[in-house]
C-alpha cells in the first residue's frame, strides 16, 4: 500500500529551473516535478557496451539552477558514480548551480574509524561529490547527522519526522494517550525520538543493544515500562532488520500491545522482509527515499511518500527563502486537503 502526501500543486513553471532524475528515483523525480509544475530535464543514463555509464542531456541547460534526484541506495556505487557523472555533465554545460537532491545518503554509517586502518567512507563521497561540482545538498535523516560538517558546502538536512508525526497524532486520535510510548530501538535514535517526544507528550523507552559483528545484534533489554501499551519505534533506516525485528519482538514479549514502526528508508537488504513478516511487527511506514520492489512489499509494510516534502524544500532553494518551517513539526504538515 503507498499512502500519498501530496495533492495539488506548487506554482513554479520557470524555464531557468531543471529537475533532473537518475536511475535511483525516476519516479519520485517525476512526482517532484509534477509537483512544482515543470516538466522533467530531457536526460538519459545509459550504459555503453562496456559497462561505462553514458549520459546524455537532450536540452538547454546553460544558466539553469538544477536539481538531481539521485538516492545513493543498493547499487550504491552505481548511482553514486551515476551522480558524479550527471554533476560533470551539467557543470561542464554551464548549469549555474547544481543542487544534488539526495533522500536516501549511501555510505553514511561509515562516519568515523571504528578500528585501525578503517576508511571514513562518508567523507570521501562528500569530497567527491564537492569536486565534481555540486553546489548544495539536500537529503534526509542521515545516519550521523554530523556528515553535514564533511561538506564545505550548503547541506539541507530534511527529517522524516516532520511527515511521520501527523501519522501518530492520527494513530493516537480518540485514544488515551497513556496507552502509547515512543521506543528507540538504539541509544543512537534517542535524539530523534526526543523530538517526537517534545510533539505528542509521549514517554521514552530504549532498548539497550549489543551489536556482535555488522548488521547484527543482541537486544540486552529494554528501558522504560511498555507494558500494556501500543509501542512505536523510530529509526532512520532498516538495512537487514535485524535490530528493529528484535526490538519489535522484546518489546511484545516484555507485555507492549501492539508494535508499530516508522523508518525512513528501507534498504531491506539480504532476508530483511522475511524478519519483518515474521516478527510482532503490526504494521512498519516506510518514506519513499528508496524505491522498493514489489517483490518485496507485503501486508505489514506500508510505503509514504516524500515528493511533497522535497519539492518544498526545492523551491524554498529555488527562490532563496527561508527553509526554517520545514524543519519544524507544524500539525498540518502531511495532510491531505
Amino acid at each position: 500500500m503507498i499512502r500519498s502526501y501530496h495533492k495539488g500543486e506548487c506554482v513554479l513553471a520557470k524555464n531557468d529551473i531543471k529537475i533532473m532524475g537518475g536511475n535511483a528515483n525516476l519516479k519520485l523525480a517525476a512526482q517532484i516535478a509534477n509537483y512544482l509544475g515543470v516538466p522533467l530535464l530531457e536526460s538519459k543514463v545509459g550504459r555503453f557496451a562496456d559497462g561505462e555509464i553514458q549520459m546524455l542531456i537532450n536540452e538547454l541547460v546553460r544558466g539553469s539552477d538544477v536539481f538531481i534526484i539521485q538516492s545513493t541506495c543498493p547499487p550504491v556505487n552505481e548511482h553514486l558514480m551515476e551522480l558524479l557523472i550527471m554533476t560533470d555533465a551539467l557543470k561542464r554545460s554551464s548549469s549555474a548551480r547544481v543542487t544534488a537532491v539526495m533522500p536516501y545518503f549511501g555510505y553514511a554509517r561509515q562516519d568515523r574509524k571504528a578500528r585501525a586502518r578503517d576508511p571514513i567512507s562518508a567523507k570521501l563521497v562528500a569530497n567527491l561529490l564537492t569536486t565534481a561540482g555540486v553546489d548544495r545538498i539536500l537529503t534526509m535523516d542521515l545516519h550521523a547527522p554530523q556528515i553535514q560538517g564533511f561538506f564545505d558546502i550548503p547541506v539541507d538536512h530534511l527529517e522524516g519526522s516532520i511527515i511521520f508525526s501527523d501519522m501518530v497524532l492520527d494513530l493516537m486520535k480518540g485514544k488515551d494517550k497513556s496507552d502509547f510510548i515512543l521506543v528507540a530501538p538504539d541509544t543512537g535514535s534517542v535524539n530523534r525520538i526526543r523530538k517526537m517526544a517534545d510533539l505528542t507528550e509521549l514517554p521514552i523507552a530504549i532498548t539497550d543493544k549489543r551489536r556482535t559483528r555488522a548488521n547484527e545484534c543482541e537486544i540486552m533489554n529494554i528501558i522504560g515500562d511498555i507494558k500494556g501499551k501500543t509501542a512505536i519505534i523510530m529509526d532512520d533506516l532498516i538495512d537487514t532488520a535485524g535490530t528493529i525485528t528484535k526490538a519489535a519482538n522484546v518489546v511484545k514479549e516484555m507485555g507492549a500491545e501492539k508494535v508499530f514502526v516508522y523508518a525512513t528508508h528501507g534498504i531491506l537488504s539480504a532476508d530483511a522482509v522475511e524478519k519483518i513478516k515474521d516478527s510482532s511487527i503490526e504494521k512498519m511506514y516506510l518514506l519513499d527515499t528508496v524505491p522498493i520492489p514489489e517483490s518485496k512489499m507485503i501486508d505489514k509494510i506500508e510505503i509514504v511518500e516524500v515528493a511533497k516534502l522535497f519539492s518544498e524544500a526545492i523551491y524554498k532553494i529555488y527562490t532563496n527563502t527561508s527553509m526554517s518551517a520545514l524543519f519544524k513539526f507544524p500539525p498540518s504538515i502531511g495532510t491531505e486537503k
